[in-house]
């Protein structure tokens, strides 16, 4: 964009050079942070932050069943490896072929509320303190003919 600037005398060209100097220097600081901000958008805490909320993670499982599939695959290899550790070949292979089943029928909610009644577990309850109740005086002396 052209501009016609009238410069007349020698203190107007100076002007003119001071002004786009600091326009030139104002546009590279400009650029260098919107550069940036472009480039944080797309970095991997961004990227985390965005995408791997649990709603976001429960509407993609809702279309896929992601956390089925992952559980389909881990569930028989974690309880082969601990609860059917002496187990044999057969034993093994029934239990598998069960876990698998019942690792994609698991959903993202059905994992959560494990999660949750694993962890209240845990955690503990916390202990109810009964109170007592405090005798309740009806203003009748306790030598009282009526008590």
């Amino acid at each position: 964009m052209k501009t016609n600037k009238n410069i007349r005398t020698l203190a107007d060209l100076h002007l003119e050079i001071d002004r786009l100097k600091a326009d030139y220097i104002n546009k590279g600081i400009m650029l260098k942070y919107d550069t940036k901000t472009y480039i944080k958008q797309f970095s991997l805490g961004n990227l985390i932050k965005r995408y791997a909320t649990p709603n976001s993670f429960l509407k993609l499982d809702e279309k896929t069943n992601i956390s089925g599939k992952i559980m389909s695959i881990i569930l028989p290899m974690l309880l082969n490896s601990t609860v059917f550790r002496g187990s044999g070949l057969i034993t093994k292979a029934i239990a598998a072929l069960v876990s698998g089943k019942v690792g994609k029928s698991l959903d993202a909610e059905h994992l959560s509320g494990i999660f949750n009644a694993v962890k209240s577990i845990f955690t503990g309850k916390k202990d109810k303190v009964k109170e007592e109740v405090a005798f309740i005086d009806y203003g009748i002396p306790p030598d009282s003919e009526t008590y």
